[in-house]
């Protein structure tokens, strides 16, 4: 059985999805105003870690995660850049998916904009106006947050706590507002920036009620997971869980996940763009493979803060390397492996054990750390067992699946090599069409070859093959 921590009871609750089977997940996106930095890489690749390891465990995850593309971030990246607001979210958009997807992050099922659901948050806004949990001041909508009786408790503050931060609080905007702790459900159009008509006048949302809007129209009412970084716990989350229950009246998300930070520097310092201390994952990639980037980045236990150092990277490219090269030996042992000796059923069932400790331990709040030192174990399991003078087919077969299977979790993918009986069943094949004058096949397994290492020689006695040194 899963047990997640969750946020908002701060303990570790078993995981009783709404529907069995299934979980409506929805993750804080990035606001696209720029690269992304090494600390919300590490949302991303966390959360889909989570998501992949649900997968693994049977699950049908619906996976959404947003982007923030209005915002007052966004404005002032197009004024420097001297192009539009929309121009800015569709250029960092498409970083974000390039840099993704070097990481091997699955694309959501939904990757919801905010200007698309605009009538929505318009139509949201008004029923809690409706409700009295909101009310207007020049062309600005302001949430009441003393009207929400739980407000605070996701973040463990009391009302009053909160109170003396806010009252703190200078400018025009404080000035308007009936009480120093509501918050923006809509800004009013300011000359020359990117708005909305709205009942209440020209706008755009505030950045809290759009992640309530666009979970509710994908996911409905109720959620089974949210999740997001752990600076959004106060105000975003907050203040999402107050303006959704107020205007549906039913709990928002069942789980609340929040991932920790990633810290630099010997002192540990959290890693942002606002202290300027950052590093954006489209830097990281130009200088470093990918693959070593994600596995750094998903066998740390989410909820943990994860330091960035050369250091912690270059432990991250060994412990793959030993993983890769297990998997490559392994292959190539297939080639004389013999099929049914009669220690099959004793060695998978050790291999199964590890398996199940695999399980164990990443059912515990998805504890990828210990998820991972049992991968590291499995890992000498297959070095010892190929050791062996005689070893079985079927025996190898399972333990190697269940290993590609399971790293495929932390985003690991093999180049898969051909065996030396699918080399030469291949050119058995190629022989053939060579025969019946299909050359296109012939070159099409010739190129096939070439790209796994293969050298073909043609020679009056057949061909011959090695592979490429």
């Amino acid at each position: 059985m899963i047990k997640i921590f969750n946020t908002l009871t701060r303990k570790k609750e078993e995981f009783q999805p709404i529907t069995a089977g299934k979980v409506k997940m929805y993750v804080c996106g990035p606001t696209v105003y720029n690269y992304i930095h090494i600390g919300n890489g590490r949302s991303t690749v966390s959360f889909d870690t989570i998501r992949r390891y649900l997968e693994y465990r049977g699950y049908e995850v619906n996976y959404v995660s947003n982007f923030t593309d209005v915002d007052d971030k966004i404005i002032r990246a197009a004024k420097e850049l001297k192009i539009s607001t929309p121009e800015v979210a569709e250029r960092f958009i498409k970083a974000f998916e390039q840099d993704t997807t070097k990481l091997n992050v699955k694309p959501a099922n939904h990757h919801p904009r905010v200007v698309n659901y605009m009538q929505a948050i318009i139509d949201f806004i008004q029923v809690l106006l409706d409700k009295e949990y909101a009310y207007v001041v020049d062309g600005d909508v302001y949430y009441r947050t003393r009207k929400f009786s739980e407000y605070g408790r996701l973040s463990d503050q009391s009302i009053d706590e909160l109170e003396v931060g806010a009252s703190k609080r200078t400018g025009v905007e404080q000035q308007l507002k009936e009480d120093p702790l509501d918050f923006a459900l809509w800004k009013n159009a300011k000359e020359g920036e990117i708005s909305w008509p709205a009942p209440w006048g020209e706008g755009r949302p505030g950045w809290h009620i759009e992640c309530s809007v666009m979970a509710t129209q994908l996911l409905g009412d109720t959620i089974d997971i949210h999740g997001g970084g752990q600076d959004l716990e106060f105000p975003h989350h907050e203040n999402e869980i107050a303006q959704s229950e107020a205007k549906t009246g039913k709990t928002f998300a069942n789980y609340w996940m929040h991932n920790g930070y990633v810290t630099i520097g010997e002192d540990d310092e959290k890693m942002s763009k606002s202290l300027g201390n950052f590093v954006t994952v489209h830097d990281i990639l130009d200088k470093m493979d990918p693959q070593v980037v994600r596995f750094f980045l998903s066998t740390t236990q989410y909820r943990r803060p994860i330091r960035y150092s050369q250091k912690t990277l270059t432990e991250a490219n060994n412990n793959l390397q030993r993983l890769k090269n297990t998997y490559e030996n392994a292959v190539f042992r297939l080639n004389d492996a013999i099929s049914s000796l009669n220690d099959d059923n004793n060695k998978k069932d050790e291999f199964k054990q590890l398996i199940d400790q695999f399980i164990i331990e990443m059912d515990d709040d998805f504890n990828a750390a210990n998820g991972i030192t049992v991968v590291y174990e499995m890992a000498k399991w297959m070095n010892r067992y190929i050791e062996q003078n005689t070893v079985s087919y079927e025996v190898l077969k399972y333990a190697l699946d269940h290993f590609i299977e399971i790293l495929t979790i932390f985003g690991v993918e093999f180049e898969e090599k051909l065996a030396d009986k699918q080399v030469e069943q291949l050119i058995l094949e190629r022989d053939e069409a060579r025969k019946n004058k299909e050359f296109i096949r012939s070159d099409e397994i010739r190129d096939q070859l070439k790209e796994q290492g293969i050298v073909l020689e043609d020679t009056p006695q057949g061909t011959r093959w090695r592979r490429k040194t």
